[in-house]
């Protein structure tokens, strides 16, 4: 399947393609599917760090149509790594449904990167969504000895079950529903975080495209957290 302009576009910025092979699949709820692959040598050829992510290419009636998952447990010696897909209708909820041992699939990695703060920040500030979820799980577990609080938005009473995957008493999660194309969650952020920055905290946002910016706006400038101690990115954008 050729990737268009996106492809091209991706190429230039250096880019690289590789071929997933699926090794098992698990319906994990209602509402999230997990995928064992086989990683087609991504992760000899490009390293691992936290939050890493891959573009996934679907075919949508004949036009490529990519979207990024989160690298959950990477390991490069086996060659294998998780991705956890969110169902809702869709190409990419659809195909990961109908997804079986054997299936490959097209996938470019080009744009992620994160380096663990060194020396280790105070505390881990996290505003996260279910989009973002196996990205939280992962910057938390590469830090463990951090204590954190995470402003997690959520569209499901069950949504912020098991965030982290492995809570800790240091962990703080503090669930915020998704209201008004996350106004609430904007707002309930900018009222809490100043009683939780010191000097060394770390704030880590990535929601949606318009919330994500929003607040990392409102560190900068407001609240003049300097960029070495902050990393947003935008998971997604509202319909």
């Amino acid at each position: 399947m050729g990737h268009g302009w996106q492809g091209v576009a991706l190429k230039l910025l250096r880019g690289k393609d590789f071929v997933f092979t699926v090794r098992s699949n698990e319906r994990v709820s209602e509402r999230l599917h997990r995928l064992s692959f086989s990683d087609g040598g991504m992760l000899r050829a490009t390293g691992t760090h936290p939050t890493m992510w891959a573009r996934l290419w679907f075919d949508d009636d004949g036009r490529p149509h990519q979207r990024a998952y989160t690298v959950v447990d990477p390991d490069p010696g086996a060659g294998t790594f998780h991705m956890e897909f969110a169902l809702h209708p869709g190409r990419a909820s659809d195909w990961a449904r109908a997804a079986a041992p054997g299936d490959r699939i097209e996938a470019t990695v080009q744009g992620t990167g994160f380096t663990v703060p060194d020396p280790p920040p105070s505390r881990l500030l996290v505003v996260g969504d279910p989009a973002s979820r196996p990205a939280v799980d992962s910057l938390l577990e590469a830090m463990p000895g951090t204590p954190a609080t995470v402003w997690f938005e959520t569209t499901h009473p069950g949504d912020a079950d098991g965030v982290p995957r492995h809570r800790t008493a240091d962990h703080e999660v503090l669930p915020v529903p998704r209201r008004d194309g996350g106004a609430l969650l904007a707002e309930t952020v900018r009222r809490e975080l100043p009683g939780r920055l010191d000097d060394r905290a770390f704030l880590w946002i990535a929601c949606d495209t318009t919330t994500t910016r929003a607040l990392a706006g409102h560190a900068r400038r407001q609240l003049g957290l300097p960029k070495q101690r902050l990393h947003a990115f935008g998971y997604w954008r509202p319909e």
